[in-house]
């Protein structure tokens, strides 16, 4: 029963959704703020390969500690990358689309983690710790939950506290929903006394955080190993993008489309495992990036299907308070 197609399939959506999951958080926080972040890709990378070199070459105690040091480092990793294009949207009032854009092509498989990859001498070294699954083997076995439920590494349970932290701080806090008034009328916001920037510039630095998590997800947990290049993201970062678009803005509704894309992901290598052919399932899954992009350029640029979505008014909008 466990060999199933539908039981492997939803386990494995799990698994290859968590780091989509974990940046669509990232850019969730961002967008709710105003910020539009297309440079979720690269801080993905930058974070696969500061996180695995950290796992590699810093060794603290246990094989635990070595990981959570891994994914602390992949987290400032993000964290920096975000903050420069925090100065740039925020400080600077560039353009988000434009500088989020340009982080993705310096960062890319091409430029800055490719660079780390080479000078770190991290290129296909497997990795000495991994996040694998804790549970006993019994309860790994159990029909059906057992491998979707049990058979999961740490950081797919953390991905879950993460989205209950999310949702119930954009709708429960007063943070949150001063973060929701910053991205739906950054001038009326400003009126009342919040500081329009630093919200902006928090909840970006948070976003590039969860996406350097999400790049250390697929070094330390999927694929245990760092590729020069962009193979090893493949493409995550966009999808995480148009996750958000796709989820309505909330949380929950991530999880639930990140396994989605998961699976998907999934679906060619397990239906080649069992010789089921149907037709090019490799160029679509392939295309997914580009298609997600296409998607978030449209919905940002048509200002009357983003509202449509319920997207954030201000959502890519610089704020200058001279104009309010």
């Amino acid at each position: 029963m466990n060999n199933s197609l539908i039981v492997v399939l939803i386990a494995s959506g799990v698994t290859y959704g968590t780091p989509i999951l974990f940046g669509a958080l990232g850019e969730l926080l961002a967008e709710r703020s105003g910020v539009l972040n297309l440079g979720v890709e690269g801080m993905m990378l930058v974070g696969a390969a500061m996180g695995f070199w950290a796992e590699q070459r810093i060794h603290i105690g246990s094989g635990a500690l070595s990981l959570i040091l891994g994914l602390a480092v992949a987290a400032f990793s993000g964290t920096v990358m975000a903050a420069i294009h925090a100065f740039l949207v925020v400080s600077l009032r560039a353009s988000q689309i434009v500088s989020g854009l340009a982080l993705t092509i310096f960062a890319g498989g091409l430029g800055l983690s490719s660079y780390l990859g080479t000078d770190l001498n991290i290129a296909g070294v497997p990795a000495t710790h991994t996040f694998h699954a804790f549970f006993p083997n019994t309860m790994q076995n159990w029909p059906i939950v057992g491998p979707i439920v049990f058979g999961q590494n740490p950081l797919v349970y953390f991905s879950w506290l993460c989205v209950i932290a999310v949702a119930y701080y954009l709708a429960r806090t007063r943070p949150g929903l001063n973060v929701r008034a910053v991205g739906e009328a950054p001038g009326a916001a400003d009126a009342m006394g919040i500081s329009v920037a630093k919200y902006r510039y928090i909840h970006t630095l948070v976003g590039g955080a969860f996406a350097g998590i999400a790049g250390a997800t697929f070094a330390l947990a999927i694929t245990p190993t760092w590729n020069s290049g962009d193979s090893l993201v493949q493409g995550a970062g966009w999808i995480a993008i148009a996750l958000v678009i796709f989820s309505f803005w909330r949380a929950e509704l991530c999880l639930v489309g990140a396994y989605l894309f998961g699976a998907a992901q999934a679906l060619q290598p397990e239906l080649q495992a069992r010789n089921i052919s149907l037709g090019p399932t490799d160029l679509w899954a392939n295309s997914l990036p580009y298609a997600a992009t296409v998607i978030v350029l449209a919905a940002v640029s048509w200002r009357g299907a983003s509202r449509r979505l319920g997207a954030p008014a201000a959502l890519g909008v610089a704020y200058v308070r001279e104009d309010a």
